[in-house]
């Protein structure tokens, strides 16, 4: 495995806290309104305005320099017309990486399916959620769709982290199945700053923070001392790096 320390995704309220999340070292903006629901929507209005920031910043830093911008599609019930319109408006807006949540459903493969035409223009990212007994056999589907990537998250944000709900050896497996599909992998869910040493032996390509970040946890104000923990605790060497 690589000793490449994953990806910090950092998941932002507003343009101050995109300009915070660039400043602190963020290798992927998050668009979400954590006041909405696990995976709550910014308006089309506000997604204008972020990817006319994010645009800026590539004059300003270069297209190689700045980071990468993605945003949520909102809580969707899956009904695969309606998750595509959701998913279909972030990417209208001009965000690059449209974040799709898949829900525990028997609809889950038709809303996959449905999805396949923007993942051919855009990438999507299928979140699944750790809280509701996730079916890796998906990832297959995912791939074929023509996915870019995969998260676990969680749904229930009061149910505690990602590390209450799977451990780092079911974590590895779904990284390990998600790969052999083409997918890149993240992993998120009421991350804490203790969290981040397991996860980082996963191997998933980013880990996602919110809570983390924020004075007066994942609905409260992102502080730029909080981001600036997550930051140097991914960059802490391992005891495989050491030797």
């Amino acid at each position: 495995m690589s000793e490449t320390p994953p990806g910090l995704l950092a998941s932002v309220a507003d343009l101050h806290e995109m300009e915070l999340a660039r400043a602190g070292g963020a290798d992927i903006v998050d668009l979400k309104q954590p006041a909405f629901g696990a995976l709550g929507a910014w308006s089309q209005d506000a997604l204008t305005a972020a990817v006319m920031l994010w645009n800026a910043w590539g004059v300003q830093l270069g297209e190689h320099t700045r980071p990468a911008l993605s945003a949520t599609a909102g809580d969707q019930p899956m009904v695969p017309a309606l998750i595509r319109a959701a998913a279909e408006r972030v990417a209208e807006a001009g965000v690059p990486i449209v974040k799709v949540g898949l829900f525990a459903s028997k609809h889950t493969n038709e809303c996959i399916e449905a999805l396949a035409p923007l993942a051919g223009r855009a990438r999507v990212i299928g979140v699944l959620f750790a809280d509701e007994a996730p079916d890796f056999g998906i990832l297959a589907a995912l791939g074929r769709a023509g996915f870019a990537g995969v998260m676990i998250d969680t749904a229930d944000k009061k149910a505690g982290p990602l590390t209450a709900h799977l451990d780092p050896l079911t974590l590895g497996q779904f990284v390990a199945e998600a790969r052999r599909h083409g997918l890149i992998t993240g992993l998120a869910g009421s991350l804490r700053l203790e969290d981040i040493p397991a996860l980082i032996g996963v191997g998933a390509d980013y880990l996602g923070f919110r809570g983390a970040l924020c004075e007066g946890g994942r609905t409260g104000t992102l502080d730029p001392m909080r981001l600036g923990q997550v930051y140097a605790r991914l960059r802490e060497p391992t005891d495989s790096s050491r030797a």
